[in-house]
């Protein structure tokens, strides 16, 4: 038998998954998937989960069920490319690998400030969305919640907290003079304009010297802080990190236009893993997904795959709360109901999918 092992069940790995099985391949292929979680979790979702707005259980879909593709939970704690096998946390036997896909995801990226990984909660797993809800969710009344970061991850987070918890206070540091830097003016005032409204302070041209129990040390001074949530930019897991593969200035593995590793083609890299000229997105992983699905069903029935055709994303979308959101749809800044319902829309289509 031939074994291809899919590392990780997100948006990427799934989606190889899924497109695989929906097609026809050789019986001698034997298909494993290894996750943390025994069901896929929407992480673009967990921002919701940590303001506790949204059920645990609405963040979660179940694997796919069919005989053609076996499942291995537990955490990966190295990739053993040179025994070309998958070694797992415990007493797990490791999983050997003919064709291997890396999907690992990415991580918090703490940029060396003391204390930010040890105080500093987070929205980047579903176990860690948990924990952060349960310390916003038992905040007194009046205390305050400190946000790091003015990305897409930090407004929504802000936002839906704000929705959440309306007797608290909210602070959200940016390192910037405008939170979302990557958007358009116009999303970026409505944005501001609509924190002021619903006072989320924003505190900008922040430097975070250090997170501590008692607060965020910003410029030598101590803003204190009930409980700390870190959104200030992610990294590839740590496995992927620790691989032997070049690597961008970001730590993304760098793979040639079938998304292979240069150095070892029976490995393939996606999402958040493989250097892009895109940021890191749901969308981004689902669409790499794909097009591995297609070169990995080419190459299975003995046919030399097509070379993929360049990503084309339709835009970024985000809430604020559960009646507004902004995004760039269709190359345009949008802001207001539109947006939020059509983020609605794709969360439904995912689940759908």
């Amino acid at each position: 038998m031939k074994k291809l092992v899919v590392v990780g069940g997100g948006y990427g790995g799934l989606n190889i998954v899924a497109n695989i099985l929906h097609s026809t391949f050789p019986e001698d292929i034997e298909i494993t998937m290894i996750d943390r979680n025994p069901y896929h979790a929407l992480k673009t979702e967990f921002y919701a989960t940590a303001a506790g707005t949204k059920a645990d259980v609405d963040v979660r879909l179940q694997f796919p069920k069919d005989k053609r593709v076996k499942y291995v939970f537990g955490e990966v704690t190295k990739i053993d490319t040179e025994n070309e096998q998958i070694l797992l946390e415990g007493d797990q036997p490791e999983i050997p690998y003919d064709t291997l896909v890396v999907a690992l995801g990415c991580e918090d990226a703490y940029h060396g400030v003391p204390g930010a990984k040890e105080y500093g909660k987070s929205v980047q797993t579903i176990q860690q969305a948990r924990e952060t809800a349960l310390a916003v969710g038992n905040t007194p009344g009046g205390g305050i919640i400190g946000i790091v970061g003015g990305g897409l991850s930090g407004i929504e987070t802000a936002a839906e907290i704000r929705e959440s918890r309306p007797d608290l206070r909210i602070r959200l540091f940016d390192r910037n003079e405008s939170v979302l830097r990557p958007f358009h003016d116009k999303v970026r005032n409505y944005v501001e304009e609509w924190f002021a409204k619903n006072e989320v302070e924003v505190i900008h041209h922040c430097q975070i010297e250090e997170v501590t129990p008692e607060g965020i040390i910003n410029k030598g001074k101590l803003i204190p802080t009930n409980v700390t949530i870190w959104t200030a930019g992610v990294q590839p897991s740590a496995v992927v990190r620790d691989l032997p593969y070049e690597k961008d200035k970001y730590d993304k593995i760098i793979v040639n236009e079938y998304y292979q590793v240069p150095e070892a083609t029976n490995v393939y890299v996606v999402g958040d893993c493989a250097a892009s000229e895109f940021s890191p997105s749901g969308q981004l992983a689902r669409q790499q997904g794909q097009q591995i699905a297609e070169i990995l069903l080419a190459i299975m029935n003995g046919k030399e795959p097509r070379k993929p055709k360049p990503i084309k994303l339709k835009g970024t979308l985000g809430s604020l709360g559960k009646n507004e959101g902004f995004g760039n749809m269709m190359e345009k800044p949008m802001t207001g109901w539109l947006p939020r319902l059509a983020k609605t829309g794709v969360l439904w289509i995912n689940k759908r999918h």
